[in-house]
């Protein structure tokens, strides 16, 4: 239970981070509600996850999650690069947080 509290927590990190980009620096009312309360989720899932899972762990793999998240949703929603050395460099994001994951 405490992996799949961590991969819920890093969804909604996505999600957060993407609403920071919607709320245009908190202008934006809805955006911005939308965003604090993802990230609210987001904690405290990562704080569940954390009950079970190392924090050294747990915190690599929500922000890996995030980072792999955003920078996908990034390309599909912003046309973001996605050149060969970016998506390579995500690969190894990637490869980082299953590494993590068998050894934890």
């Amino acid at each position: 239970m405490p992996w799949i509290y961590l991969l819920l927590a890093g969804v909604f990190e996505i999600g957060f981070a993407l609403g920071l980009k919607y709320s245009e620096g908190f202008t934006r009312p809805l955006p911005s509600v939308i965003t604090v309360v993802m990230a609210g989720i987001s904690l405290w899932l990562l704080t569940q996850a954390l009950r079970t899972i190392p924090v050294g762990t747990g915190y690599a793999v929500w922000t890996g999650i995030g980072a792999i998240g955003v920078a996908i949703a990034g390309m599909l929603l912003f046309g973001d690069s996605t050149s060969w050395p970016r998506l390579l460099c995500i690969a190894l994001i990637v490869s980082g947080v299953i590494g993590l994951k068998l050894v934890s």
